[in-house]
């Protein structure tokens, strides 16, 4: 069947976003990716930079609303101030401004946006055919050179039903079949042409290593097969990058004479990112005594792990995590599907809370992305259980400002702050009941989900006009 605009909802989104969110970007002029001239700075400028513009919005105020700010204790019968696309007020003393478009909570909750360290929208996309599976790179064990972003489908109809749930910010990842698979990026999920339309201004890349079986499991018939396999590759990788940035760094010191430049080597540039501290670090590791092999290795070589991601025994070892400043990008529940899966406890996220880490619920999951509220309600229940005392403050951090210091994206996304971007989730109640639903996301100040009226085309252009507005919803 054709598809087809609407009037009213969809073609709003279409004029402000594609005119002004999503105008192409200014080809670049000048030689091929310039070496930066500061030796602290980035080898090479990002030749695929973010043209996300924020949606058209106004001057907003949520009122009477229990409000959980990410960063300190609730507040009851507060108020949210939108401005210019940025928190620009949070308390029980606000004055709204004139002409703000007053919003009524009362009885309902507001919190930061949701935010998921793992997943894999876009790169295996919906429908889930061979043609969009395009999350592993499965020709070597270090990819490093491969990016997620370009990868995306920017059409993926899980990016709207993320929204759904809350989510204002995620970061796409390439799989875990090989020791070092790729870049990851940081992404808004609206609407857009381009994956550049999405990507995060100003959140750096991450590097996506994986520990243990599934590299393990790829390779076994080329190598690296056992596990003293894949510690070897990941050293002798960390060996080839430091040479890699020693050599640029040099020439730079020497006054870049263009015709002295060393040759370029995609996998080591993004290797060498990660060592002049510019990429970070997202460590798929299931077992205790491979994080700490990790970590060592990151000693070994000068750089710092961002997150351990699934980490089912990261309960052992979260006096190390605390230690060394890494977050536990964690399932609630998830175990036992392989033996290094085994091990994994429902109380696993509270105990690395306990243990003054940084605990994060993360989906890695097209599904699990649309409840993670609930996730973390699963894994504070599982703690309550035993005793722990964990409260909506604590819990509502493994979603939201734990998440973004795991991007590097903490100062200006959240938690609700002055200042910051305005990613705001208005639920139907407490966040943490299984009843509870996002009513309203604002990302950047704009309303980009209304779930009274909720505009198709949140859902990508895939799915305009080829299932009813009440069946997407």
């Amino acid at each position: 069947m054709p598809k087809l605009l609407s009037s009213g909802l969809i073609l709003p989104f279409v004029l402000a976003g594609c005119a002004s969110a999503q105008a192409p970007p200014t080809p670049a002029v000048g030689p091929t990716a310039p070496a930066v001239a500061d030796d602290d700075g980035p080898l090479f400028d990002d030749p695929f930079p973010s043209t996300y513009q924020p949606f058209p919005s106004g001057t907003t105020v949520i009122r009477n609303a229990n409000i959980l700010t990410g960063v300190g204790p609730a507040i009851r019968g507060g108020t949210v101030v939108i401005e210019g696309g940025k928190i620009s007020a949070v308390g029980t003393a606000v004055t709204a401004p004139a002409g703000a478009t007053v919003i009524d909570a009362s009885g309902r909750w507001v919190t930061p946006g949701v935010i998921d360290t793992h997943s894999h929208l876009g790169v295996y996309a919906a429908p889930a055919v061979s043609s969009l599976s395009d999350g592993n790179e499965m020709t070597d064990p270090v990819t490093a050179e491969v990016w997620a972003e370009h990868s995306i489908w920017p059409h993926d109809p899980g990016f709207g039903h993320a929204i759904a749930g809350g989510i204002t910010a995620l970061q796409v990842l390439p799989g875990s079949a090989n020791l070092i698979g790729g870049r990851g990026v940081t992404i808004r999920p609206v609407p857009s042409r381009t994956y550049q339309g999405m990507k995060f201004p100003g959140a750096p890349h991450g590097l996506k290593m994986a520990c243990g079986e599934n590299p393990k499991r790829v390779y076994a018939a080329r190598g690296p097969a056992t596990r003293m396999g894949n510690v070897a590759g990941y050293r002798a990788a960390w060996i080839r990058a430091e040479r890699y940035l020693r050599d640029w760094r040099k020439w730079q010191a020497d006054g870049a004479d263009p015709d002295a430049r060393p040759a370029r080597d995609l996998q080591l540039e993004s290797l060498a990112g990660v060592l002049s501290g510019e990429i970070l670090v997202h460590n798929h590791c299931y077992r205790a005594d491979e994080m700490a092999t990790m970590i060592d290795i990151a000693n070994e070589f000068g750089y710092s792990i961002a997150s351990f991601h699934h980490g089912v025994e990261a309960y052992k070892v979260a006096d190390l995590l605390r230690e060394n400043g890494i977050c536990g990008s964690l399932w609630a529940d998830w175990w036992g599907f392989k033996l290094e899966a085994y091990d994994g406890i429902q109380e696993n996220i509270p105990l690395v809370h306990a243990a003054g880490a940084c605990a994060i619920v993360h989906s890695d999951d097209g599904h699990g992305i649309q409840r993670l509220n609930q996730e973390a309600a699963k894994a504070m229940g599982a703690g309550r259980r035993r005793g722990m005392t964990i409260a909506a403050e604590d819990a509502i951090q493994w979603i939201t400002i734990n998440p973004a210091r795991a991007l590097g994206i903490d100062d200006v996304t959240g938690s609700l702050e002055a200042g910051k971007n305005a990613d705001v989730v208005i639920w139907s109640g407490d966040p943490f009941s299984v009843y509870a639903k996002a009513e309203q996301v604002f990302i950047d100040g704009a309303l980009m989900y209304d779930r009274s009226r909720p505009d198709p085309m949140i859902f990508g252009d895939f799915m305009t006009g080829v299932l009813p507005p009440e069946v997407v919803r």
